[in-house]
């Protein structure tokens, strides 16, 4: 009987045993099959559908789609040809340079020359070209090089005295995209009247020379007489750059705080950027900083800002750096923007959080239409009164004094009255060991300090209080407004986080609703209802502010 029981036990065992492999077997070979399709479809899948399954929010820094068509065939051919092209350019280059030299050379030197100069055998690499729709009347072409050369130029200096000082210049790298623009098509071979080169990203070279062969800065070279003065560099429109805040800090001093200070810059010249006040020993420093830069391009052109920590008589240290493309900014709208701080600009593989910086921008190009004015230009507040002044009593031209008097530089103070609605509050974070948190804003304004409260609404993290309060503004384009929000107690009050307005934007619109989120809060935000009543007025300013 036993042995009866325990075939069939075995039997039945066994049984289930097959059956669970079958099974498992079924069930792997069915994730094959589905592995095999998924792989097969994303074999199918184009750059396109890519896109559409991942936005490209989600991308790595690292991922970039590029544009460019490949250059394989050039390259093949100007390996061939580089030992002739080497020749000639390195003979070339030796016979324009060195009376350049000779001319140039100091008194205490006898000569110089080169003693050796070649390009290397290795030939420049085309990585990419690229069309970029523009005006129906050129074609702009984008050219992507890569060279590490292995060059040799030697430079021998001589002396009276019989010195012979070699200074050798080995291994030359670049990097870089050139830009070409044809320009005008015309029916006459070569059917364009003048190309117009530029550097058009960043390469190996220093700011200062950069800057003289980046675009937009361009060379012009004629193929076919004609004027060709729509090709020069002009200024396209202004840029205003309110430099706000910044926040989060990274410390860079070992004792105390940081001592930060802004560098701003849309081309990296000396006169050109814009270096803002020091703000010591703090993380969260506030600066409210005007600046303005002409922009010949709004399409490739960028905002850069860099934060320094001022280091006294050593070298700054940087902070982080950030930029803003032009193009991304819609013309005379306002952008109130938070810009998160990098190590470098090129390399965007840094994930260390090293704080962010506030700007607000507002574009202006020339010539915009729509009814748009500049608050920041000297014509936005002129009064009726003002522009008989300016245009001569009576009629009667302006004398050539009276021309530069009405030329100088005005400093645009515009004046009026900012009502101020205190809506409500959303989310603001538990406070209170018991209970939730009894919330007030105190509103300043930075400038005149003229400060009010609102009132206090008790144990509760959602507050309204619909409070108007009004403040006379003796500058608005210079001003701002700190709301800050407290925790009120028996014994005394928490600080709970703080919003900052600038008022460019109701000077601008008038009157606006908006949500702010609290800063230095884990979570809040502020409800607000804006209102100007401009009284403009004018003061002359002999500098540029």
């Amino acid at each position: 009987m036993g042995f009866v029981v325990g075939v069939v036990i075995g039997f039945v065992v066994g049984l289930a045993i097959i059956v669970l492999f079958v099974r498992n077997e079924n069930t792997r070979s069915k994730l094959r099959n589905d592995l095999a399709t998924t792989v097969a479809a994303f074999a199918r899948m184009t750059v396109e559908d890519s896109r559409k399954i991942l936005p490209a929010d989600f991308y790595p820094s690292w991922v970039v789609f590029s544009q460019r068509q490949k250059l394989t065939w050039l390259n093949q051919h100007l390996t061939k040809i580089w030992p002739y092209v080497d020749e000639a350019a390195s003979d070339l280059i030796k016979t324009s340079v060195e009376p350049v030299l000779e001319q140039y050379r100091p008194i205490i030197l006898s000569s110089l020359k080169f003693s050796r100069f070649t390009l290397g055998t290795v030939a420049p690499q085309f990585t990419g070209v690229s069309i970029i729709e523009d005006e129906a009347d050129s074609v702009t072409m984008e050219l992507e090089m890569q060279w590490d050369a292995n060059s040799s130029i030697i430079l021998d200096i001589k002396t009276y005295l019989g010195v012979s000082l070699p200074v050798q210049v080995k291994d030359i790298g670049f990097t870089g995209v050139f830009r070409l623009i044809f320009k005008p098509l015309v029916n006459e071979f070569p059917c364009f009247g003048a190309v117009c080169f530029s550097l058009r990203k960043k390469s190996t070279i220093r700011d200062a020379i950069e800057d003289n062969i980046m675009w937009p800065v361009r060379k012009i070279i004629p193929i076919l007489p004609g004027d060709y003065s729509d090709l020069e560099l002009k200024p396209v429109g202004i840029l205003e750059v309110k430099l706000v805040q910044a926040r989060d800090l990274t410390n860079k001093d070992i004792i105390g705080k940081s001592d930060p200070y802004a560098v701003l810059y849309v081309r990296p010249l000396p006169d050109k950027t814009k270096k803002s006040k020091t703000i010591n020993n703090e993380l969260n420093p506030i600066w409210n900083e005007h600046y303005e830069f002409v922009i010949e391009d709004a399409t490739t052109q960028h905002l850069v800002v860099r934060i320094y920590d001022d280091e006294g008589v050593q070298a700054s240290e940087l902070i982080g750096c950030a930029q803003v493309l032009l193009k991304d900014l819609e013309p005379g709208k306002v952008k109130d923007v938070w810009l998160n701080l990098v190590k470098d600009l090129e390399i965007q593989r840094d994930t260390k959080y090293r704080g962010q910086v506030h700007l607000e921008l507002l574009y202006c190009p020339f010539g915009m239409e729509n009814g748009f004015t500049n608050p920041f230009s000297s014509n936005f507040s002129m009064t009726s009164l003002e522009k008989v002044i300016k245009s001569g009593a009576n009629g009667i031209e302006a004398t050539e004094n009276e021309k530069a008097v009405t030329q100088k530089k005005k400093e645009v103070i515009i004046r009026g009255v900012l009502s101020v609605t205190v809506i409500s509050a959303e989310d603001l974070p538990i406070v209170d060991l018991m209970g939730k948190a009894d919330p007030y804003v105190v509103l300043t304004m930075k400038k005149s300090e003229a400060k009010h409260k609102t009132r206090v609404v008790n144990d509760s993290l959602n507050p309204v209080w619909n409070q108007t309060f009004d403040f006379v503004v003796e500058d608005g384009l210079h001003d701002m407004l700190i709301l800050e929000v407290w925790d009120h107690d028996t014994f005394g009050k928490d600080y709970m986080g703080r919003c900052i307005l600038t008022l460019t934007r109701v000077i601008l619109e008038g009157e606006y609703k908006d949500t702010l989120q609290v800063e230095g809060a884990k979570s809040g935000k502020l409800n607000l209802h804006l209102k100007w009543m401009p009284q403009p007025i004018f003061r002359d300013s002999g500098s540029e502010f």
